[in-house]
């Protein structure tokens, strides 16, 4: 009997992904790995890997013999070096569509929770106080604000559907898509400084890529308008720690609400925690029963896929699919 090694997985079991995969021949095999060593002892053996936050790098992938698919429990796939896997010849495959709704829900939440000062609000009461919580000035109406949507991918797209009937001006910069497709949406195109420039609110819906690391740096962070708001539910690589700080602490960014980090979890001695400018979310924009559901339902589908030697969806890496290997012992 073949194996499927589960690296590390947030759920209560694996019992969906054993419905699936079971009467396939094949036997799950799990983990909580947390560091390429672990790894490097877990993995030897198994032709089928899911992981989830696992690092699965290029020392990983070397040790690797006949895998037939590497599947991330996710869309974003940063924890996997897709080069070296691409170089010995193992696909891997994301779940791009689970979460779109959850994610863009909750996009629209923190933009919500930043521009009405939600959080300190009903704290405020919490403590026995009434009235504003905050500076007036710091309660805003989207319908006259700029909102800049970084990555204008399946999320990207949804959030700026979304802010539609808020009346705000949308602003989108993504390198892939074209200026036409933006503008018929209904949406403005911009370069990635001018969106810096000419928002009010920015959100980030990038992946996490050697283009995009650290995109939120000190120097992009300078060129935008005083007071801006930022949100990031995509990657904490995409935003560097240390300039988003000292932007918060000098009033360069007005306020952040953050549902990824570039360290996880956060420490409970972390100075963005003592900054009342922040609202931090632990990784769960695209939380819900159903969403978890569906994605674990799609990771074992994947690895079906490739135990039967059909060919791959959501292939993210260029490999092409697998050969068949049999289950049989």
């Amino acid at each position: 009997m073949s194996q499927v090694a589960v690296t590390d997985y947030t759920f209560g079991n694996l019992e969906i992904e054993r419905g699936i995969l079971g009467p396939l021949g094949l036997e799950i095999v799990s983990s909580q790995c947390r560091s390429p060593a672990e790894l490097l002892d877990f993995l030897p053996g198994s032709p089928y890997i899911i992981t989830q936050f696992a690092p699965l790098n290029a020392e990983v992938i070397s040790s690797l013999r006949d895998v037939r698919v590497i599947v991330r429990y996710g869309i974003g796939v940063d924890n996997v070096d897709l080069a070296a896997a691409r170089e010995v010849g193992i696909p891997v495959c994301n779940v791009p569509d689970f979460c779109l709704d959850e994610v863009s829900d909750h996009t629209l939440a923190l933009i919500l929770a930043a521009t009405r000062q939600v959080v300190a609000n009903a704290e405020h009461v919490r403590k026995g106080e009434w009235g504003l919580a905050t500076p007036l000035g710091s309660m805003r109406c989207l319908n006259n604000m700029t909102v800049g949507v970084v990555g204008y991918g399946r999320i990207g797209r949804e959030v700026a559907a979304r802010l539609r009937p808020f009346k705000c001006r949308v602003v989108v910069h993504d390198p892939v898509a074209s200026d036409a497709e933006i503008k018929a949406a209904g949406f403005d195109s911009a370069t990635f400084d001018d969106l810096l420039s000419a928002c009010d609110v920015i959100t980030l819906h990038c992946p996490a890529s050697e283009s995009t690391r650290r995109l939120i740096s000190e120097k992009s962070i300078s060129k935008m308008k005083r007071g801006v708001i930022l949100v990031n539910v995509a990657r904490g690589a995409v935003v560097c720690t240390n300039s988003l700080l000292e932007g918060l602490r000098g009033g360069q960014i007005g306020f952040a609400a953050l549902d990824v980090l570039e360290s996880e979890p956060i420490v409970a001695d972390h100075p963005l925690l003592a900054l009342e400018n922040v609202i931090i979310h632990s990784h769960i924009a695209s939380a819900s029963e159903a969403a978890v559901t569906k994605l674990r339902r799609e990771a074992a589908s994947l690895v079906a896929l490739a135990a039967q030697g059909m060919p791959l969806r959501n292939v993210v890496n260029g490999v092409s699919s697998p050969m068949s290997l049999s289950h049989s012992g």
